[in-house]
């Protein structure tokens, strides 16, 4: 990770570090002020009361610019207590912003500077020292520059791990974003299928009836008063249907999903298409009731293959049967026999009823066939798992 950018700092970040490097450097001048000979000050040593303070104010400016010149800036602060021990702060601050990059290169090089340009004072100022107090003037500046650079990387290790943390809430609310947004997905191709599923067959029943309308001029008034009921029936059912699916777009915790149909309500089915003129019989053997998955998928089934018997298949008889017992498999078929009419028109038709179908029983964990028959019908065949769980009650009447 770069560590080279630093946050950047506020007004009175910058504010109240400045006067924290000037207050530092303070006891370091009045230390060597209190060293000087009497009357040094006003008379051979000018330099201590004039030239080292605007020494240090203008270290103080150059500070100003280390975030965009960090090793530059470092390095001519650090040297700076050669000539100017009010500089001493100043250069400490120095020390300790470039090792907030953790570079020991840097480190090192600003480290050195440092130490050796602290010597100087001894040469600049006739400051009388017993023997000995060069090497203990080495070890307090080594001492304060090693504590300088262990709270500088402190602080860049400190920032290095809230930028870390930063980047990982950024990245889990981006996946978490990415989800919201599949999940999105995903239920809109559900309620799509849901509508194809629901909608496809209701008006391919309505379809049918008006074919019937219209080709058939020999029906008694009973009898058109009946398709005519049907049609406006089954359009109203529709429109029932599109808005429970639609439903599921403004569902929240208070307005819970409908439920969706399953393996009892097969017979409504049938019994709907009959009403519409579809000659169909229904031969089932299940007594149980299996998980909602598989009874959902089997009402599908069973849907999708009066769905295409009433478009294609006009007329022709179609035999629905649904056998299968707890523990084994549960087979669905809508076998027809072929039309025993031609439609004026064309039957609507999207292409994807299958295909959504075959879908929705290999995630059942089911297999899908559709094939013609020898006499010129078509059969719609599934086979779906029926696990034993213990939660299988028997079948609601």
């Amino acid at each position: 990770m770069d560590t080279d950018v630093a946050p950047p700092l506020g007004g009175w970040q910058q504010t109240w570090r400045l006067v924290a490097a000037a207050a530092l450097g303070i006891p370091f001048w009045l230390s060597t002020g209190t060293a000087l000979p009497r009357g040094c000050a006003t008379d051979t040593c000018s330099w201590f009361a004039t030239g080292d303070p605007l020494v240090a104010l203008g270290c103080l400016a150059v500070l100003l610019l280390r975030r965009r010149f960090p090793l530059a800036v470092a390095m001519a602060v650090a040297i700076a207590p050669g000539g100017s021990a009010l500089a001493t702060g100043a250069a400490l601050l120095a020390l300790c912003s470039i090792s907030t990059r953790r570079r020991p290169g840097e480190i090192g090089a600003v480290a050195l500077g440092y130490v050796a340009a602290s010597q100087f004072t001894l040469v600049l100022y006739p400051i009388g020292s017993p023997p000995g107090s060069v090497w203990l003037q080495l070890a307090l500046t080594a001492l304060s520059a090693g504590i300088a650079v262990a709270i500088g990387v402190a602080v860049g290790a400190r920032r290095v791990e809230v930028r870390s943390l930063r980047e990982r809430a950024e990245s889990a609310e981006r996946e978490q974003t990415a989800r919201a947004a599949q999940a999105r997905a995903l239920e809109r191709n559900r309620i799509a299928r849901e509508m194809h599923d629901v909608l496809a067959h209701r008006i391919s029943l309505v379809a049918m009836q008006a074919g019937v309308l219209d080709h058939r001029g020999n029906l008694t008034t009973e009898e058109n008063r009946t398709l005519i009921r049907g049609i406006a029936d089954g359009s109203h059912q529709a429109l029932e249907e599109l808005r429970d699916v639609l439903g599921v777009l403004r569902a929240d915790p208070g307005h819970p999903e409908p439920p969706q149909p399953s393996l009892d309500r097969i017979p409504e089915l049938v019994a709907d298409a009959r009403a519409s003129g579809l000659d169909v019989a229904l031969t089932t053997t299940v007594t149980a009731e299996p998980s909602d998955a598989v009874g959902r998928t089997c009402h599908r089934v069973v849907q999708e293959g009066l769905t295409n018997a009433a478009k294609h298949a006009p007329g022709a008889r179609v035999h629905v049967t649904v056998e299968g017992t707890a523990g084994n498999e549960l087979h669905v078929s809508v076998h027809n026999s072929p039309a025993t009419t031609t439609p004026t028109t064309r039957p609507p038709a999207s292409g994807f009823g299958l295909l959504g179908l075959a879908e929705r029983i290999t995630l059942a964990g089911g297999k899908l066939s559709h094939d013609p028959t020898p006499e010129g019908g078509y059969v719609l065949t599934a086979r779906l798992p029926w696990p034993n769980h213990d939660h299988d009650h028997e079948k609601r009447s």
